[in-house]
């Protein structure tokens, strides 16, 4: 096996993010400052404590843009948004017919909660007009490896193809999972991210049941605020975001365009609490320290991090301590840190692609998006870092960590290489 067959690069991406349709349009409205948050239009939230999310639906993803009436009937909403998200990353790739050897191809995509929009309607027709009401795509379409199924079926990829759930961690365990199966030597390719749709009346309760998200309904675009002293919880989103991986000696072959080396994968788990994260932050500094290791980079070969950063008050101080102790109190006081969820919330199950993206249109473009909201960073509980307060930090950034951390304890840490 040659070098360039064991080194993995990205040449595609796609996304539907609560900011916009498409990859560029998503990252130039974070560099631009802007927010997904609103006042939800989808259901009404007059019963709901929070009242506010970043929804795809209804703002800027339209089914019927993308699939007939009979296609959307046999796709569940997160797997029209992986669907959307994975043609703009395959056309992105610039992958022409035999290009990929469908054998050599694989699907491999998370997503925390799957087709809840299916679940929950099925159920309420049951009781509402009885059991052979019940479509026959009931099954096929809340299943939640129902996503890479599709995407298999829409690109013809025969290898690899099932879905990671791991929470919030989901999308990352499935792009860690991906980068290994192309360094196997079992694939070439692997189309990898995640998507998530579950916005729903259920599940924006149960999340305020657990007092998890921000309240701040009367000023959405301030109510993800990472870090910040007056963060009062996360905003709930749903989105999708797609990469194309590729071994590097496969994307030189057919001379493709790459983004930047996914470069090492790391994991734990807290084996703690379901939901609260380890508060020493020693289990989450352990995949940050494994995927630093698998990439071969010290922490002084790190300049910038995207942050699980979802604006609770434990996850970003528990956060901070991690990385301080993976990177050493000196290496974190000097990267630069940004947290995609106070412009686009979060997106659960699709939290880790958006920012793995994030990640690899920094390295290749040299320009990070700031934290939004960071009025008053919250120093007294340990929050002290380099969080990029301003709009944007332009720099040659050459090696990336984007960190994930979902209920379960499950810990994921990837790493990217800017490419020369």
């Amino acid at each position: 096996m040659s070098a360039d067959s064991s080194r993995v690069v990205i040449t595609g991406v796609g996304a539907v993010t609560p900011l916009a349709l498409g990859a560029e349009a998503t990252f130039k409205g974070l560099l631009a400052g802007e927010s997904g948050v609103r006042p939800i239009v989808s259901f009404d939230p007059e019963l709901q404590q929070t009242k506010i999310a970043a929804e795809v639906f209804g703002t800027v993803f339209d089914p019927n843009d993308h699939f007939d009436t009979k296609a959307q009937k046999r796709l569940d909403h997160f797997s029209q948004l992986g669907i959307v998200a994975g043609r703009e990353a395959w056309l992105d790739a610039g992958i022409k017919e035999g290009d990929v050897d469908p054998l050599r191809g694989g699907t491999i995509l998370g997503s925390g909660i799957g087709g809840i929009h299916t679940c929950l309607d099925g159920h309420d027709l049951v009781y509402e007009s009885g059991p052979r009401r019940v479509s026959p795509f009931y099954v096929p379409n809340l299943m939640p490896n129902a996503l890479p199924g599709n995407v298999a079926i829409e690109f013809g990829l025969e290898g690899a193809c099932f879905l990671t759930a791991s929470a919030c961690a989901s999308s990352g365990h499935a792009i860690g999972l991906a980068l290994r199966e192309i360094r196997s030597g079992r694939a070439d390719l692997v189309v990898t991210g995640g998507a998530e749709a579950a916005l729903t009346p259920a599940t924006l309760a149960g999340f305020s049941r657990l007092r998890a998200l921000s309240t701040r309904n009367d000023e959405p675009l301030l109510a993800s605020r990472p870090f910040d002293r007056d963060r009062d919880g996360f905003v709930l989103g749903d989105g999708a975001a797609i990469l194309v991986l590729e071994s590097l000696e496969h994307a030189k072959a057919r001379g493709a365009r790459i983004y930047c080396e996914l470069a090492g994968f790391g994991q734990s788990d807290d084996a703690g609490h379901i939901t609260a994260p380890d508060a020493t932050g020693e289990r989450p500094a352990r995949a940050i320290s494994f995927a630093m290791e698998d990439a071969g980079m010290t922490p002084e070969d790190v300049d910038y991090i995207n942050a699980h950063g979802t604006s609770t008050q434990l996850n970003d101080q528990m956060e901070t301590v991690a990385i301080k102790t993976a990177l050493g109190e000196e290496n974190a006081k000097r990267v630069a840190i940004s947290s995609t969820k106070s412009m686009v919330g979060h997106l659960l199950g699709a939290a880790s692609a958006v920012e793995a993206l994030v990640c690899a249109k920094t390295l290749h473009e040299g320009v990070a998006h700031g934290t939004a909201n960071l009025e008053n960073p919250d120093r007294e509980n340990g929050c002290d870092l380099d969080y990029i307060p301003e709009a944007t930090r332009q720099q040659e950034f050459r090696g990336a960590l984007s960190n994930s951390f979902g209920f379960g304890g499950h810990n994921v840490s990837l790493a990217f290489r800017r490419m020369d």
